[in-house]
């Protein structure tokens, strides 16, 4: 389950009572994000304490916000603290957030998100941590520095890093580095391009079994459920999410989101849901957002149609899909949803806790 962040119609305490749900029906995970609003990772430290068994993932951590040492640091403290349950989603963010937000140039974001990696799963192994890179050197070279080592001791050495990537080259370089791949506004139709090159990356990082190298690599797909019998009313609550990032996420130049939408044949749409958005006219903005590219990423309508649009995600590749719940939702329908998409999807709540 992606919980997004609170703020946009739902408070934290909302987020627990969901996260708990999922860890009672059995539900794999439970993903936070964080824009320039609430954080991640108090929002999983929190769940953690309150939750026993799902997973916990940063979906993302900004790697503008914070250095590399101390994401490892801030990674082990929650994977100790949960027994060894959480996940580290990073990305990039884009150019408006990390210079206007956090004061970090965006320049060479794959430079610097490989680089970034490589020093986190250092510092997480408890290597004494150097850096020769050009983004990170670590110790600063010329001065009192000294290369140092976790002072403390982490429950794995190893926490699986996902990234969020929408672009070919940051997928490449996903598909290289990490151990899975947060995507957004996935659609099964679109996929065969995605995640060969993922693959690609794979097989340039020597990653997986040379004849299957996507095997053991998490493809974590965050689909909005709304279910709603009338599938346009259900596309109704999330229109807004769609067009905050098709519209609003990046400047005009540089929007990931909407370049993507451009990629999956929606280009006319795409530049009038920025352009409106831009102008700061966001319900006719939500407006424009065609119902097909909603349908397409999302599941909507009845259970039934959900559950026949279920196993669309699987055939594409998707190992994870990550259900996202909110959209105008009240806390009881948001549970509803969860509670019938365990159904469909046959989860079974776990055992007691060891």
């Amino acid at each position: 389950m992606n919980l997004g962040y609170w703020g946009r119609g739902t408070t934290g305490a909302d987020q627990v009572a969901l996260a708990q749900a999922a860890d009672r029906l059995g539900y794999d995970s439970v993903w936070v994000a964080e824009a320039y609003g609430s954080d991640s990772p108090s929002m999983l430290a929190w769940i953690g304490a309150l939750t026993e068994h799902v997973g916990l993932g940063s979906a993302v951590m900004q790697i503008p916000g914070r250095t590399p040492a101390m994401t490892a640091m801030t990674a082990t403290t929650i994977d100790t603290m949960s027994g060894g349950r959480f996940r580290l989603g990073l990305g990039v963010s884009g150019p408006q957030v990390s210079e206007g937000w956090h004061g970090v140039p965006f320049r060479h974001p794959l430079g610097r998100t490989r680089d970034y990696v490589e020093i986190v799963r250092a510092a997480v192994r408890r290597d004494t941590v150097s850096h020769d890179g050009p983004h990170y050197p670590l110790p600063l070279p010329g001065g009192p520095g000294k290369a140092l080592k976790l002072g403390s001791r982490p429950v794995r050495t190893d926490i699986p890093v996902y990234l969020a990537a929408v672009g070919p080259k940051n997928l490449e370089l996903t598909g290289e580095v990490a151990e899975g791949w947060l995507a957004i506004f996935f659609s099964p139709e679109h996929a065969g391009d995605l995640l060969a090159t993922l693959e690609t990356g794979r097989r340039r990082g020597g990653r997986g079994p040379l004849e299957h190298p996507m095997a053991g690599f998490d493809v974590v797909a965050t689909t909005p459920v709304v279910l709603v019998d009338d599938v346009a009313a259900a596309a109704d609550h999330v229109r807004d999410y769609c067009a905050l990032y098709i519209g609003g996420m990046g400047s005009r130049e540089q929007n990931f989101y909407n370049q993507l939408a451009c990629r999956m044949g929606f280009e006319d749409a795409a530049a009038r849901i920025q352009d409106l958005y831009l102008a700061g006219r966001h319900r006719e903005a939500a407006a424009a957002v065609p119902l097909e590219f909603i349908d397409e990423t999302a599941l909507l309508g009845s259970p039934a149609r959900v559950a026949s649009r279920l196993g669309r995600y699987e055939a594409a590749g998707v190992t994870t899909l990550s259900v996202a719940v909110g959209g105008g939702m009240t806390r009881d329908d948001a549970l509803t949803t969860l509670d019938v998409v365990a159904r469909i999807a046959g989860l079974e709540p776990p055992g007691p806790a060891a």
